[in-house]
This record gives C-alpha cells, sequence and structure tokens, in this order.
C-alpha cells in the first residue's frame, strides 16, 4: 500500500485537484487498491470548505469528481501516516520542514519535481488560471505514479 498525501496552502485547490487526478490516475491504471491518497492543507483558513468551485469545474470538465470533499489541515502524525508528502510550491515545502523536522525520511517531494521540468504548480487562488493549474497538476501526478509504479 503506497499512501501520499498533497500538500497546499488552503486545500481547496491544488491540493485537492492532485488528490483527485491521482486517483484518477490510478484507477484508471488498475491499482486502485494499492493506494491511499488524500490532501491537506498547510494553513487553517479553509478548513471543512469543499474544493473551491472553479477547481471543481475544472476537474468535473474531465470527468473527475470530487464531491464530499473538506478542507483539513496536516497534522504531525501524517509523516508518519504517509510515504509521500508532496508539496504545490517552495512556500508549501517550507512549511511541511519545519512541522516535520527537515524531513528525516525523506518523505517530501515537490510535485513537480516528477515532471520534465521542474517548477511549482501556480497558485490558481491568485492566477486564476485553473486550465495551467490543472495541465502542470497532471503532468506531475503522471511522473509521480510512474515514478511510483
Amino acid at each position: 500500500m503506497i499512501k501520499v498525501l498533497f500538500i497546499c496552502h488552503g486545500s481547496i485547490c491544488r491540493s485537492p485537484m492532485a488528490k483527485y487526478i491521482m486517483i484518477d490516475l490510478v484507477n484508471k491504471a488498475g491499482l486502485k487498491e494499492e493506494f491511499v491518497i488524500d490532501s491537506a492543507a498547510t494553513s487553517s483558513e479553509e478548513l471543512g470548505n469543499p474544493v473551491y468551485p472553479p477547481a471543481r469545474a475544472i476537474l468535473k470538465s474531465h470527468g473527475i469528481d470530487c464531491s464530499g470533499y473538506a478542507a483539513r489541515q496536516m497534522r504531525y502524525d501524517d509523516y508518519e501516516n504517509y510515504d509521500l508528502i508532496v508539496g504545490m510550491d517552495s512556500e508549501n515545502m517550507y512549511y511541511m520542514k519545519r512541522m516535520w523536522k527537515k524531513d528525516p525520511e525523506g518523505k517530501l517531494k515537490l510535485l513537480m519535481d516528477y515532471s520534465d521540468r521542474p517548477r511549482e504548480v501556480s497558485d490558481p487562488w491568485y492566477t486564476r488560471d485553473f486550465d495551467t493549474a490543472y495541465a502542470d497538476i497532471l503532468e506531475g501526478c503522471q511522473g509521480l505514479l510512474s515514478a511510483i509504479k
């Protein structure tokens, strides 16, 4: 069982998009029983909120359902409970390393490091560019799945 936790600032745009895109990829690859995939926030601003409507809309346009989602904040015990904890940008990575004491087991990764063009996933909350965020997250998740399989 491979347990993956995606992290972003509020866990209503990028990390839940990554969660549901990764679930879709895993399901299509016939690997559903081999993964646990979730999403969490570095901040407490959006706790309990669903996926942000524009992010929900782009997922839906690709046939991906994200109903029933509620944002949660990352917890100290997540480090022990997940094999990989994947951030979207350097600010996420800063807070992840701060909580988990600089990552003694090497579990903390940046999503786009699994792509051919390592970079950050820009926050569509600010850029309003959900298409680019979706494309970047899909690319990163495809690379992540390839690296794991």
